[in-house]
């Protein structure tokens, strides 16, 4: 994984200034969304240099490699999820199966007691019962016990028989299950090694930088966000979003502001390190609302809002394919965790292409 890369001194100032300022609003009462959130204007960039554009273009090439990276990360995450439900659901199955075979062992020796003392009556029929009975009262009394048995074992061997269909049942949803079980496991392979490719063909590009450009980068970076959050604000959509967090929206948000500084790892849900949908997952848990495990599912799964009902921990998805999300956190920003070789951040809302916006608690 790549790190992050030291910035000049006056840089680090105003990203200090800006979480103290972001940290302050989170904790007003309410964290209503008054003044919305512009990170401060940017100092003004050194006189373009012989091969300033070449360098936009890396940083664009850079930003899809992570972008395909945090596509497959999604990939990875979904088939991680769905592998673990259906090892526990495997589980469960493995129980029901010991269950029910404990169960036709208990039928089969009731079958075999019944037919022990069927035996011992000497399976006569009901006439010549009813010659060698002392008594006509006494013949009556010994046939409805017949029949009771009768049945009783008659139900034995429905139920039996049921018990023995449960159990294969079970051993074909587990031979299913087990298939699809291992689907997924080649899909986290793929998709593993996919994530590994793209993270390490954008490091091989970054590397080849000389220190002064990996600086410039990186204020690249930053320009590109502010300009989009710039533009974002400009266009009015922060104008009727003034909506309040909700109890839980609030500890949502507590706790993923409080993973400020740790670093983006991809597949990772804490407490060291997460990725994008690793910490809005574990941050509506930590709320008391267990959530979807990716940003796709996420939106395929909770309820939209729209963007004027917007609320301090609603998730904002983004790009196309769904495969960024941040926590609204009010004042027109987020928190969320970028890519690898950065820490999880606060930004503007707008900085990126969104999608839609989903209320977990709604």
């Amino acid at each position: 994984m790549g790190t992050v890369k030291r910035v000049p001194s006056r840089r680090r100032g105003a990203s200090a200034l800006t979480l103290l300022c972001a940290m302050a609003i989170l904790a007003a009462p309410g964290l209503t969304t008054g003044a919305a959130y512009a990170a401060p204007s940017p100092p003004a960039a050194p006189a373009p240099e012989p091969g300033a554009k070449s360098l936009e273009q890396v940083r664009k090439e850079i930003e899809d490699l992570y972008r395909q990276a945090g596509s497959a990360t999604d990939a990875y995450n979904l088939a991680e999820s769905e592998t673990k439900a259906q090892s526990e659901r495997i589980v469960e199955i493995a129980k029901l199966v010991v269950a029910g075979q404990d169960r036709i062992s208990t039928l089969k020796d009731r079958a075999g007691a019944a037919a022990r003392a069927q035996y011992r009556s000497g399976g006569l029929p009901p006439g010549a019962r009813l010659a060698l009975s002392g008594s006509p009262s006494e013949f009556l009394d010994g046939a409805d016990r017949l029949r009771q048995g009768e049945k009783a074992t008659t139900d034995l061997l429905a139920e039996l028989t049921r018990t023995q269909g449960d159990l294969e049942r079970y051993a074909k949803d587990a031979g299913a299950l087990w298939q699809k079980m291992e689907d997924n496991r080649a899909k986290k392979e793929a998709a593993k090694k996919e994530i590994e490719d793209k993270i390490k063909a954008a490091e091989a590009l970054e590397n080849r930088l000389a220190a002064e450009e990996k600086a410039r980068l990186i204020q690249l970076e930053q320009d590109a966000q502010y300009q989009a959050q710039t533009a974002w604000l400009s266009s009015g959509a922060m104008k009727d979003v003034k909506g309040l967090a909700s109890d839980a929206g609030r500890r949502a948000v507590q706790f993923a502001t409080a993973q400020i500084g740790k670093p983006y790892v991809w597949g990772a849900e804490g407490p060291g390190s997460y990725d994008c949908s690793g910490l809005t997952s574990q941050a509506w848990l930590a709320a008391g609302r267990p959530i979807p495990r990716t940003s796709q599912e996420q939106l395929r799964l909770l309820p939209k809002v729209a963007l004027k009902d917007m609320r301090p921990g609603d998730l904002i998805i983004y790009f196309d394919d769904a495969t960024h999300v941040g926590m609204y956190v009010g004042d027109g920003a987020i928190v969320h965790a970028p890519r690898p070789g950065r820490n999880v951040t606060m930004a503007g809302a707008g900085s990126m292409p969104i999608k839609a916006v989903v209320r977990p608690d709604a």
